[in-house]
């Protein structure tokens, strides 16, 4: 037998699993650990930075390129979704054969330069092109991120560990929706863009030299026999079919996202519509312009209760899933009815403080799925499925959720608009809160996916 091969720094080979016939990687060091999930969620900051800076920049971008609510939906939605979807499962399956961190240093340095170029557009073609781009560098983030996570910690504490990175989402809306906000009163939309893209090239390069591989800890023999175990994506996909709890989550996170993904652009938009003048005197309070201020409001709205409600979902599931693994389809199950209230009063309060108060539930209910649905999605597959089936979930999530949310809601604020004559600020109004409705479908989705994940998970 072959002598092992040493662990590089930061690891340790003394914590070796098995999962099925393929051995996973050697568990990280703690420190190592807690320094790689930070990096992670920087990463994932980022990715959601640059993905969501749009939604604050709407208005204006729709006022200086003229264009529809349906073109902003297909903009900030589809056509980001479409091409992030469609590069999502080939990277995926790179990720369960390649090195990870060098596709994870890769595709951020590719969107962040994408990002740098959406402020060079100059017409609603070249912008679209450019969000294409971001698309395919972002394709490449999460799936290898969540199998990187999935080997630097043990199964008991997956869903807290994900949850943590999945906190990038509300802190990435954070830093977009205030910074974008902020830049582009002061500077411009274009500038925006600019300065959103430029601090993900250089946390590339981090990433690159930091992040270690965790493959590479393994003993040469160990090695050989994990990459020849890979389960190719027809294999994985037929291993999943029976997996009726992994079709459940997934779908019931993809209505979820529809209905995120859908409201982001046209948040703003309904409180610059609806409450204009008293948007612009609580803004000349901070002595800020109306786009800075709901930039900055929503971006901490979002910020900490997002993020409070993003890690709150992985503890939750992960202390309660310990004694019952149904945790993981009651916790988002029950917070996905919870919400819906919530929209009705945000979105027809005659009052602008009113509205935005309510936010903050629905910000604290929205992202509870994550750590319970992302963690599942690694437990019931074994280790060399791992990227795959996150991509597969990440695919649904995000063909359903960026590919239809934004191009949705946008066509109904029209069509509520013109087709019903309600003019667009009340077009806009019902057009978020019929897409809030759907969230019913999801509370049932998530609550039938506990009838057999006890009986399915198997990592």
């Amino acid at each position: 037998m072959s002598e092992a091969a040493p662990a590089p720094k930061g690891f340790s080979t003394s914590n070796a699993a098995q999962v099925g016939e393929a051995p996973v990687a050697p568990l990280v060091s703690p420190a190592f650990r807690s320094y790689a999930l930070v990096v992670l969620l920087l990463v994932y900051t980022v990715n959601f930075l640059d993905r969501q800076i749009v939604s604050i920049l709407a208005e204006p971008i729709k006022n200086e390129l003229s264009i529809s609510d349906t073109q902003l939906g297909l903009l900030t939605g589809l056509a980001f979704g479409i091409i992030y979807c469609g590069f999502g499962l080939p990277l995926a399956r790179l990720a369960d054969r390649f090195n990870r961190v060098w596709i994870i240093s890769g595709s951020l340095a590719v969107w962040s330069a994408c990002t740098v170029l959406c402020g060079r557009a100059t017409s609603f073609g070249t912008l679209v092109a450019a969000r294409m781009g971001v698309g395919l560098g972002e394709a490449g983030c999460t799936p290898t991120s969540h199998a990187l996570i999935a080997d630097y910690v043990p199964k008991e504490k997956r869903a807290s560990a994900l949850a943590f990175f999945s906190m990038g989402t509300p802190l990435g809306g954070l830093l977009g929706l205030a910074m974008g906000g902020l830049i582009a009163d002061a500077y411009g939309w274009r500038t925006a863009f600019l300065l959103a893209g430029l601090p993900g090239l250089i946390l590339a390069a981090v990433c690159f030299f930091t992040l270690k591989e965790p493959r590479n800890a393994m003993a040469a023999a160990a090695r050989q026999a994990h990459a020849s175990s890979q389960m190719g994506f027809t294999a994985t996909c037929k291993y999943l079919a029976a997996k009726r709890t992994f079709w459940l989550l997934a779908f019931g996170a993809a209505i979820k996202a529809f209905i995120g993904y859908g409201h982001s652009p046209f948040t703003a938009s309904f409180f610059l519509r609806n409450h204009g003048p008293e948007i612009a005197q609580l803004a000349g309070q901070f002595g800020l312009k109306p786009i800075g201020f709901m930039g900055l409001a929503l971006g901490l709205i979002a910020g900490i209760f997002g993020t409070a409600s993003s890690w709150l979902g992985g503890v939750i599931a992960d202390k309660y899933g310990a004694r019952d693994l149904r945790a993981y389809g009651s916790v988002p199950a029950i917070a996905s009815l919870l919400v819906i209230p919530c929209y009705y009063v945000a979105y027809t309060a005659e009052s602008a403080v009113l509205a935005l108060s309510f936010l903050i539930p629905i910000a604290l209910l929205g992202s509870l799925w994550y750590g319970p649905v992302y963690a599942s999605a690694q437990s019931l597959v074994p280790a060399n499925m791992r990227a795959t089936s996150a991509s597969i979930v990440l695919f649904i999530i995000n063909m359903v959720g960026l590919g239809g949310g934004a191009l949705v809601v946008g066509a109904l604020s029209d069509w509520f608009n013109y087709g019903w004559g309600l003019g667009k600020a009340d077009g806009i109004r019902w057009a978020l809160f019929v897409s809030a409705c759907f969230g019913l479908v999801s509370a049932v989705l998530f609550w039938v996916a506990r009838a057999r994940i006890r009986d399915e998970m198997v990592s």
